[in-house]
């Protein structure tokens, strides 16, 4: 995305953001999303004891969903407004246990092409000092002409 503005048309903001709101998945976590850029997006979402796995930490399921979903609106920034987009290739490293109180997943676009987009991203967990605790590689898939695939 080098040499082009971030600058964000609004309406593909109101898309984005309307989209967020129907990820049923995504209320069920208490994430929202933090801010939207042309080729970016973050996520944040509060630890909660019922996402926990078996050591108390915040389960990799989680981690990787909003990582995925940050990659996923980063991707949708670049597409036209009549198209979706959906994930069809990741990689997740959990580098650390996800210990702390609030966790920001980080998606950015790599390449935006026709049909495949190619994104990472990275979680970090905030508390007394910013750690990364996982870093992600996405392909998307533009989707179009597709009914009930457009947001």
């Amino acid at each position: 995305m080098e040499g082009r503005s971030t600058m964000l048309d609004s309406r593909v903001r109101e898309r984005c953001c309307s989209s967020f709101s129907k990820q049923a998945f995504m209320t069920t976590l208490d994430a929202r999303l933090l801010s939207l850029e042309l080729g970016s997006a973050v996520i944040e979402v509060p630890f909660n004891d019922k996402f926990t796995q078996q050591h108390g930490f915040l389960h990799g399921g989680v981690v990787t969903s909003v990582l995925d979903s940050a990659c996923g609106y980063a991707a949708l920034t670049t597409m036209e407004l009549d198209s979706g987009v959906l994930t069809v290739e990741l990689k997740i490293n959990l580098i650390k246990p996800a210990a702390g109180s609030l966790f920001q997943a980080h998606g950015k676009v790599v390449r935006a092409g026709r049909t495949l987009i190619v994104c990472t991203g990275e979680v970090c967990a905030e508390g007394d000092e910013r750690n990364v605790i996982a870093v992600m590689q996405a392909t998307m898939m533009a989707v179009r002409e597709r009914a009930g695939i457009k947001d």
